[in-house]
């Protein structure tokens, strides 16, 4: 029943929901994604410096990827290609770019109701801004539970059973022992709170995904020559013109977006929690990071795992078999047996900074019902029993339910975006405007919108009126 449930939301309203609001925000926003396309490598730059003992955007960025590049970039797109056939790719490629844009506007959202906490942190997401932008406190109240519920307990549980099964089949590891050092390893970055996670995260993300980048290139550039023809076997699968894969037109449309969306997570509500956290000038820059960020998991990284599935030689039409052994047979095809050592290593790196995401997706959500230190404590030993309990447990079950858990969240979501949008498209016309009259850096005027429910111990006013006036390049100090 969970099956037949999941395969609805998730293989129809889900693709409707996404490619379809998403299309919808990138029409009327004038390709925001595109438009600024170049300009999202300038403040990837920008967001390297320091933020004066606040979250940076830098730390946001690495926060929102160890979430969007997990097991999804490696087991994920083994299952597209297995069950769509090559053509599933193009169709993650369809919704990443969509999704650019999707997620643009949710981050840009949550950057503009996000809150103080009084630490001199901040904290925000859909739950924040459907509470403070459109006053509907119920709704806000659904999604925090859905958030807590989805990524605070089952996609932990089902993320310690994938990564301790998978060193138990490279080293023979065992389960029990590898869940209880995984438990000890989060249970002393949780204690730091936000700036510990952000600071692994730091440290792990690029890491991991240098180091995979790297690998999975190599063996596309072992089969460059192939390359061309591959990519005209993706584009043409995807569109039933390949006869090897014509059977496969709409598992292809169905597997490319849902593995797409649960790689990206673009529109979905997730992402939005941590781009709150980053100190900024302006909700706009935030959101261009945020796209940003799913133009690497899907275009750049999602791609690497496709290309190195399709140009090993192993992968056959018909393959039977889940996603994560065929990536590490496809990489082991090319590099030799210790290409599966490798991808288990990997996918371990991603899923603990995975774990660790969604534990603040979680501790977010859960801050936003009650503000008590000790229901705090609890969920976090809650969520320490739970990876050694599911570093034991076979969690199948709890991951169609996850699933449609999920699908909830981002209805939820996408709801409160379309009906937010016109604030979207105010602060994102005052970015442009700023950018078009030469400011490098925008800066969010809070005065301009007086009439939205901000925060001014986020976004206060004098703070914009001083930045404004500062000349740009030249600090008040030299002036």
């Amino acid at each position: 029943m969970l099956e037949v449930i999941n395969d609805f939301l998730s293989g129809k309203v889900l693709i409707v929901l996404i490619v379809g609001l998403g299309s919808y925000f990138t029409i009327r926003s004038r390709f925001v994604q595109l438009r600024h396309f170049l300009h999202m490598f300038a403040v990837f730059r920008d967001s390297l410096k320091s933020s004066g003992g606040q979250l940076s955007s830098f730390q946001a960025l690495m926060l929102s990827l160890a979430g969007r590049v997990g097991a999804g970039n490696i087991a994920g797109v083994g299952i597209a290609v297995t069950l769509g056939g090559p053509g599933a790719v193009f169709w993650m490629w369809v919704t990443a770019l969509v999704g650019m844009s999707s997620s643009f506007f949710e981050c840009t959202l949550a950057q503009v109701y996000k809150r103080a906490d009084g630490d001199g942190l901040y904290r925000g997401g859909p739950a924040y801004y459907i509470q403070h932008g459109l006053k509907l406190k119920g709704m806000a109240v659904v999604f925090s539970i859905l958030l807590l519920v989805t990524y605070g307990f089952a996609f932990i549980g089902l993320q310690s059973y994938t990564v301790t099964h998978s060193l138990q089949d490279a080293f023979a590891f065992d389960p029990r022992h590898t869940g209880i050092v995984l438990a000890v390893l989060l249970a002393i970055t949780f204690i730091g709170g936000i700036k510990r996670i952000a600071a692994v995260s730091d440290l792990l993300v690029p890491i991991k995904t240098l180091a995979y980048i790297a690998v999975t290139l190599y063996v596309i550039g072992t089969q460059i020559e192939h390359v061309p023809a591959m990519l005209e076997t993706i584009i043409k699968s995807a569109f039933g013109l390949d006869p090897a894969f014509a059977g496969l037109l709409g598992s292809a449309i169905v597997m490319g977006v849902k593995r797409g969306v649960f790689a990206n997570e673009a529109g979905l509500g997730s992402a939005p929690n941590v781009a709150a956290v980053a100190a900024v000038k302006h909700p706009g820059a935030q959101g261009v990071v945020q796209a940003f960020s799913v133009f690497l998991d899907t275009f750049v990284i999602c791609t690497c795992t496709a290309l190195l599935i399709l140009l090993s030689g192993f992968y056959t039409p018909g393959f039977e078999g889940d996603g994560i052994v065929l990536t590490q047979n496809s990489l082991a095809a090319v590099v030799g047996d210790w290409g599966r050592l490798f991808v288990s290593v990997a996918l371990s790196l991603f899923v603990f900074t995975c774990i660790l995401y969604n534990y603040y997706l979680g501790e977010n959500s859960l801050q936003f019902l009650t503000r008590n230190r000790t229901v705090l404590m609890l969920f976090r030993g809650l969520v320490l029993a739970l990876v050694v309990w599911g570093s034991m447990q076979d969690l199948t079950t709890v991951f169609a339910f996850a699933d449609i858990t999920m699908t909830c969240l981002a209805f939820v979501n996408l709801v409160a975006l379309a009906m937010l949008f016109k604030v979207g498209l105010r602060v994102m016309r005052d970015y442009d405007e700023q950018r078009r009259a030469g400011v490098d850096q925008p800066v969010f005027d809070s005065r301009k919108f007086a009439d939205l429910d901000l925060d001014l111990k986020a976004w206060p006013a004098e703070s914009s009126a001083a930045a404004q006036a500062e000349p740009q390049g030249v600090p008040a100090a030299q002036r």
